[in-house]
């Protein structure tokens, strides 16, 4: 989407916190939905917990329920400024390419999973996999998510450093996984943005970073651990309360926060069209939803 293009209408708004753990089922997956008034509400999964092929499958089912915006907590591409090697044109390339050399590696991994990617001869010598940081390490980061830095909404980690509890990168593979199959499953109803314009009826994939909801609703770096808490959140995001008592788990509240936040955020302009937001960028590395809507800048890309 560019400037002066409509702004899409979504009859529902899906938040989800990813993981991109080993295993069958993951207590770090939760799904949080909303409509287009009203609170938002957790998604509970057939099992005890979340597999991302349940997620596929119940994502797919949706697409017949109208169009939506769905938030994903995870990277939908790497820093090119590395992943350009991966071709011989690294001009020419694009994010969807990066999805299909992803793909052509860790195809066989069961759920998603693209781990096998980073662990790679011709791929994982970019990735920090073990120990403490090597010499050569950069820790590489794309644009948007200095930007996001930059704006005050936190420091997202590099996909490219796969080391702590808050490594992102085997979560972004495994997404990218699932984004593939979903545009293959359907491509008339998915768009994935920014990489792509959202169209109309089109239910639409973004990228989001839930601590950027929790600063605007007020919370900083705090974690919300109670119903009261969500809706506190909730209530600046213009949304209802939740109403839910006692404890919350960390992976519920993002996924209830960004729900709303999502909404909140939808109908403006500048979140589908933020000024840094270049060709480059749209085509390649992505955008997390929200970041740079108010103007500003970072240096140009190789930081």
């Amino acid at each position: 989407m560019t400037t002066g293009d409509a702004i899409p209408a979504f009859t529902r708004f899906v938040a989800i916190d990813w993981s991109g753990a080993v295993g069958k089922r993951y207590a770090g997956v939760a799904v949080a939905e909303c409509g287009a008034e009203g609170p938002p509400r957790i998604v509970a999964p057939t099992e005890r917990q979340w597999s991302r092929s349940a997620v596929y499958d119940w994502l797919l089912d949706g697409l017949e329920r109208g169009p939506a915006l769905v938030g994903i907590d995870c990277a939908f591409s790497l820093p090119f400024d590395v992943a350009g090697r991966y071709f011989p044109d690294p001009d020419a390339a694009t994010a969807f390419d990066l999805w299909d050399r992803v793909e052509a590696v860790a195809g066989a991994e069961p759920d998603f999973a693209g781990g096998g990617f980073a662990a790679h001869p011709d791929y994982g010598a970019d990735f920090w996999r073990a120990g403490t940081q090597p010499d050569w390490y950069r820790d590489p980061h794309r644009l948007t998510e200095r930007l996001c830095r930059a704006d005050g909404y936190g420091s997202p980690q590099s996909p490219y450093k796969l080391i702590g509890a808050k490594q992102v990168g085997k979560g972004g593979l495994a997404g990218m996984r699932m984004l593939r199959a979903l545009k293959r499953a359907a491509p008339d109803r998915v768009a994935v943005w920014p990489f792509e314009p959202p169209g109309p009826g089109r239910t639409v994939f973004c990228e989001i970073y839930p601590r950027l909801f929790l600063i605007r609703a007020g919370f900083g770096l705090r974690k919300i651990r109670d119903g009261a808490a969500v809706d506190a959140a909730l209530a600046v995001l213009g949304a209802p309360p939740a109403g839910l008592s006692g404890a919350v788990t960390d992976h519920d509240a993002d996924a209830l926060v960004s729900a709303a936040g999502l909404r909140w955020l939808a109908g403006r302009e500048e979140v589908w069209s933020p000024p840094v937001l270049d060709d480059r960028t749209r085509r390649q590395e992505g955008w997390i939803f929200g970041v740079g809507d108010r103007g500003g800048g970072v240096d140009a890309p190789g930081a």
